[in-house]
Parts: structure tokens; C-alpha cells; sequence
């Protein structure tokens, strides 16, 4: 049997392509924020266990059958707070995210659907659930891919431009590729490029994401724990990405989640970060879609 979907160890090795990113930017950068809240692994939503990763909550061991409403009230934050001061902060900053956005999250929330339409966001598509999509059936993905177009079109009046699972199966990149409709997906974190692969024998666009800048980190046990802490690291980031632009510019990913980012706490570091990046002239601040689109007209698709 084959050993799919294959491994790339080799990528565009020395010689990367030249992006030639508009303007003459050194880099490009995405900022995405995750609207998740409420699509969790939950027993309400008839999981039967409760979700234990990327909260505030220091450990959450799974306990079948029980609810852990620590858990619940911490996601609850994220579209209960979270989602509308990071609004209005890209909104005050003229800085204007992704969103990958997770359609059961929305349809429990649709004012978030509208105000994010409202910020000109384009729209990934981030899975029916917030759930690991490795045990479900091919039929069943196929099933939770076409409900979250679906979604994301009633309660936001957009069309997604991408898809990003985040917890795919190994059908999934061929799912999406089957459904059509979408300009690439994120589900790969192995470059600082897009770069291009053969699905089902139509050419695909793969725009990597990132578990590297993404507040995450402050879930994972990693010392990371203050907004000062993440300006520090994602703006190193960016200076070093900046520098080798000059020869070889890149692509960054800023990865945010309401529950997360949005604590006050936090904030500080973020609104520093939109300042440093909106105010030079070698950074192309651009959507997702953007981005994609820039790269297929430069290299085909």
C-alpha cells in the first residue's frame, strides 16, 4: 500500500522561489484568528467526554461521561468576550485578520458571523467541529465539510476562501479538494512558503500554518505567559524574516484564539505588535486570500 498522503523532506531547498510580494515587501504577513467557542469536544454536544487542550486550564485529564465546566466556561469566554475586543482592536488599528472560523462555533454565536464580515475578514474554514477528525468516516468528514460552507455562508454572507482542520485525517486534503470551491488549505506547518501539490490530479495550493507564532503557546507549558513574552517572540520573528528578505522574502503566520490572546493581560503585547508591523513599509499586512491569490498568479494553480 502506498504511504499516503507522502512525505516532503526536500521542499524548495536552497533555492526557494521569489514571491516578488506586492510593493516589494520582505515579507508578507497573515494575522488568523481562531473562532472555535462552543465547537469543542463537549458532552452537550454529545461527545461524551470534555475537551482538555488549549485553555487557560493548567490540566484537564478526559473524565468519560462527565462535564468539566472549568473547560466550558473558559472556551465560553472566547465569544462570550475575546472575539469582540479582538474586533475592536483590528478595527482601531485598521488591521484586518483571517478568520478561520469552525461552523458549529457560529452557529451558536451568529452576531460574531456578522461582525466579522463587517471587518472585511476573509473566512477559512476550520471544520464543522473543533474535534480530531482522524476517526471519523470518509463520508462523515465529507458530510462536516459541506455543513461549514454552508455555514459560514448563512451567518457571514462569505464565501470561505480556504480550509484549515487543524486535527485532520488523511483524507482530509483530498475531501477539500473533492468539495472544490476553496483556493488551498492550511493543514501543513513545513514551510515559510506556499508551494503547490498534485491531489486527485488537479494542482492544489498549500499555505502552511503556524503552532510556532500562535498564542498557543500559552496552553502548552511552554514559559510563555505574558503578552510581552509573545511581542518578543513574534517580533523577533519578524526582524529575522525581514532580514533574509532581502535575499528570499518569506510568509508569516500570527495565530490567535479568542480565549486566548483576547485576556487583558495579553492584550498589550498585541496591540504592540499591530503597531510594529502596520508601521513598516517592507511588511505587506495582507488576508489569507490575498495572499494565495498573489501566489497563484505568480506560479499557477
Amino acid at each position: 500500500m502506498p504511504y499516503l498522503p507522502a512525505r516532503d523532506f526536500i521542499g524548495y531547498g536552497e533555492q526557494p522561489p521569489q514571491a516578488e510580494w506586492p510593493g516589494g515587501a520582505k515579507l508578507a504577513l497573515n494575522i488568523v484568528v481562531n473562532y472555535e467557542e462552543g465547537a469543542e469536544y463537549s458532552i452537550g454536544e454529545g461527545d461524551g467526554v470534555s475537551e482538555t487542550i488549549l485553555s487557560d486550564l493548567a490540566v484537564s485529564p478526559a473524565v468519560p461521561g462527565l462535564r468539566n465546566r472549568n473547560m466550558e466556561s473558559l472556551y465560553e469566554y472566547g465569544s462570550r468576550v475575546g472575539v469582540w475586543r479582538l474586533i475592536s482592536l483590528f478595527r482601531d488599528k485598521g488591521v484586518i485578520p483571517t478568520f478561520y472560523i469552525v461552523g458549529r462555533a457560529l452557529e451558536l454565536n451568529p452576531a460574531a458571523g456578522k461582525a466579522i464580515a463587517a471587518l472585511g475578514s476573509d473566512i477559512v474554514c476550520h471544520g464543522w467541529r473543533w474535534i480530531d477528525y482522524a476517526p471519523l468516516s470518509e463520508e462523515e468528514e465529507r458530510k462536516h465539510i459541506a455543513m461549514t460552507v454552508d455555514a459560514v455562508r448563512k451567518f457571514t454572507g462569505i464565501d470561505p476562501a480556504g480550509w484549515y482542520t487543524g486535527r485532520p485525517s488523511l483524507n482530509t486534503r483530498r475531501l477539500v479538494v473533492e468539495h472544490g470551491g476553496f483556493l488551498f488549505d492550511c493543514d501543513d506547518y513545513n514551510d515559510d512558503l506556499p508551494y503547490l501539490v498534485e491531489v486527485g490530479g488537479k494542482r492544489h495550493l498549500v499555505v502552511p500554518h503556524s503552532f510556532d507564532n500562535n498564542d498557543s503557546r500559552f496552553s502548552r507549558g511552554s514559559g510563555l505567559e505574558t503578552g510581552s513574552q509573545f511581542f518578543d517572540y513574534v517580533s523577533d520573528g519578524v526582524d529575522w524574516l525581514l532580514k533574509e528578505g532581502e535575499k528570499t522574502p518569506r510568509m508569516m503566520t500570527v495565530s490567535l484564539h479568542c480565549r486566548l490572546a483576547a485576556r487583558p493581560g495579553r492584550m498589550i503585547g498585541l496591540e504592540r505588535f499591530l503597531d510594529k508591523i502596520a508601521a513598516n513599509p517592507d511588511i505587506w499586512v495582507c488576508r489569507r486570500s490575498d495572499l494565495a491569490r498573489h501566489w497563484l498568479s505568480r506560479f499557477g494553480g
